[in-house]
């Protein structure tokens, strides 16, 4: 009887974030390593692709702004820390943007499997575009999954970070293409009697369920 591969369980989002411990280029780096910080942790395919240089830029213009979030960048591919570090500097020749970042040289897997970078749908050896958002206390928060074929935005993993910290500090939700400075939503009450009280309360009231509020 033919046995199936077990795959690695997937990460959860409200969870701690799986361990590691990786040889990176700017040294040896493990999750302990950004205890009190946020991190965005993600996953290319391969060094030396078109779309995956275009993504590296963007998160490379965009890392001071990160920076002002109290939030750190770190890469990861299936490929060794010569070719990070040949990448890195063709990037910096060809397009003038300098790397700042650490990148993770991920050849035995261990960190692309125990975050579910590896699709076997889209590829057993290479790690797909996969994002995650990690919190200051270690936790999962926000994971995104891109094909091979299609580049992310930066701008809105930049935009999601900017939405977690604010719902975290004024235990609020945030519409669709919230923006820093736009009405956020008030969460829903839990009883009949502050349903009907909630029309009373200064919100911009649509519905019971539905309120904003400006911060």
């Amino acid at each position: 009887m033919e046995t199936q591969t077990q795959q690695p369980a997937m990460p959860q989002l409200n969870r701690p974030a799986p361990d590691f411990i990786a040889k990176t280029t700017h040294g040896e780096k493990s999750l302990a390593d950004y205890k009190g910080k946020w991190l965005v942790l993600f996953a290319h395919p391969s060094d030396f692709t078109p779309v995956c240089t275009t993504e590296f830029s963007a998160f490379a213009t965009r890392a001071d702004q990160f920076k002002e979030l109290n939030t750190e960048l770190l890469g990861l591919s299936i490929d060794s820390i010569h070719a990070h570090i040949a990448w890195t500097r063709s990037i910096k020749q060809n397009f003038g943007v300098e790397i700042p970042f650490p990148i993770i040289a991920d050849l035995n897997m261990k960190v692309a499997n125990a975050y579910g970078m590896i699709q076997p749908g889209a590829s057993d050896t290479a790690a797909v575009r996969a994002t995650f958002v990690i919190d200051p206390e270690g936790v999962l928060r926000a994971m995104l999954y891109y094909p091979m074929t299609n580049g992310r935005s930066v701008d809105e993993i930049l935009r999601l970070v900017k939405s977690l910290q604010t719902s975290d500090e004024h235990g609020v939700a945030t519409p669709e293409a919230w923006q820093p400075g736009e009405a956020v939503i008030v969460p829903p009450p839990h009883t009949d009697a502050d349903a009907e009280a909630r029309k009373d309360q200064g919100y911009e009231y649509t519905d019971w369920y539905f309120c904003k509020k400006a911060l």
